[in-house]
């Protein structure tokens, strides 16, 4: 998850958002999004997984590429003028669903501002409504996640925010869990606000380290469900040395090869632990032990990979940005999840290799036999953000689509409606969801 991090503060500025991007129903009667990129394309989503960039080319004609490859898929979106909301897509037509949104200005822990959203389905009934909590990317929820329109658009609301220090919200980025936690219970309070008489369940989603938060916020507040999207139920640490064991057994390393990579992972994590106080000797004895090994390529981790290449003062110099996020690195995920009694559902992917599943599945299963209302759903061949990929000739994985049943899992469970199967997903625990 901090690879995330890592790479989005590497991405260049984000363009203006185009006047296209929206919630569409085509002709079918099914859903499309058209939702912003970090470039100046455009990205098409469907319910059922299918997904695809969209470029610009000539007579004003946008083409898609299959996933995120970059062979064309066959497909082609020519819009409307803008005030129309009208679109075709593949040769359906399309109209902009005209979802109710309202921005706002709420109060996060210590009086900062935050900066958020709420879109609802048109109509007056009551529905569910999702808080969507940030993973740990720097960049506008409120402009690249396109869940707060995919849910509205099938029924359900959604209440999006930039965190704390990203977007137009004020304060420092941190990944203290704590304080993001803290910021979710005022998320929740004013989707609750805002929503009002339309308001039916009120649950968090959080994706990814959101998965850390979300449930930690919903020991702090009512709530009717939590839904955690590829996360885990171990610390950051935890995940580092997993992901390091992950990988290493998809390259067909034994146990004894993966017991020498932690001794580097396991010294790299003293090191941010301790605020790069701890460690040096550790790692440095490590790396003259084990460089020449067949083996020191491939590890990689959830952050391991980034450090070995460095020197000791390369890693103090690049570490600063670190010291002032407030990770906590030894998080005891089981102490939160022990003594929620909210109904959660876990979505996770079985080849997830920045945050593993294996451990984590193992712990929520002692906690669904000790009765907790958890449901479990693995999807196969689907790594972090549920998306399934293909392999470059190098090895490389490039997403091609999100997992099917992903999307509409989540939809069915905020509504209080979960009726498995789910696409090719095992799905265990409670077979209902009480309203």
């Amino acid at each position: 998850m901090l690879a995330t991090l890592l790479t989005a503060l590497l991405a260049t500025a984000a363009p203006a958002t185009d006047c296209h991007v929206g919630a569409y129903r085509l002709s079918d009667g099914s859903t499309l999004d058209i939702a912003p990129t970090d470039s100046d394309a455009l990205r098409w989503r469907r319910i059922d997984g299918s997904t695809g960039k969209l470029t610009r080319g000539a007579n004003d004609v946008w083409t898609s590429t299959f996933g995120w490859t970059d062979r064309p898929d066959g497909k082609d979106v020519r819009f409307g003028d803008c005030a129309s909301g009208k679109l075709s897509f593949d040769g359906m037509a399309a109209q902009r669903i005209p979802l109710q949104v309202q921005e706002t200005t709420f109060t996060g822990d210590g009086g900062t501002k935050l900066v958020g959203r709420l879109l609802l389905p048109p109509g007056h009934a009551k529905v569910p409504v999702v808080v969507l909590i940030h993973g740990a990317e720097h960049d506008s929820a409120r402009q690249f996640d396109f869940m707060q329109r995919e849910l509205p658009a099938e029924g359900v609301g959604a209440f999006v925010y930039d965190k704390r220090g990203t977007g137009a919200s004020e304060g420092t980025y941190t990944q203290d869990y704590n304080v993001l936690a803290n910021d979710a219970v005022a998320a929740v309070a004013e989707a609750r606000r805002l929503a009002g008489a339309r308001a039916g369940r009120v649950g968090y989603r959080g994706g990814s380290q959101g998965g850390w938060v979300a449930p930690l916020a919903a020991t702090r507040t009512k709530v009717d469900f939590v839904i955690v999207g590829y996360g885990l139920a171990i610390s950051p640490l935890e995940e580092d040395r997993e992901a390091v064991a992950f990988y290493l057994k998809q390259k067909g390393y034994d146990q004894s090869v993966i017991d020498k990579a932690w001794e580097l992972s396991d010294a790299i994590g003293l090191i941010l632990s301790s605020h790069f106080a701890k460690g040096f000797d550790q790692l440095d004895a490590a790396k003259a032990k084990y460089a020449k090994e067949p083996w020191y390529k491939d590890v990689r981790g959830d952050f391991s990979y980034m450090v070995l290449p460095m020197s000791d003062e390369e890693i103090r110099e690049k570490g600063k940005a670190f010291a002032s996020w407030n990770t906590p690195w030894h998080y005891d995920s089981m102490a939160v999840l022990e003594k929620l009694h909210t109904p959660q559902l876990w979505e996770l992917g079985e080849d997830d290799i920045d945050a593993p599943s294996g451990e984590t599945l193992r712990r929520l299963a002692s906690l669904q036999a000790k009765g907790l209302p958890i449901t479990t759903a693995l999807f196969p061949h689907a790594e972090h953000g549920m998306t399934e990929y293909e392999l470059k000739p190098d090895g490389e994985r490039v997403s091609t689509r999100y997992s099917a049943g992903y999307m509409p899992m989540t939809i069915d469970y905020a509504k209080g409606a979960f009726h498995p199967p789910y696409g090719a997903s095992k799905v265990v625990g409670p077979e209902e969801i009480t309203p």
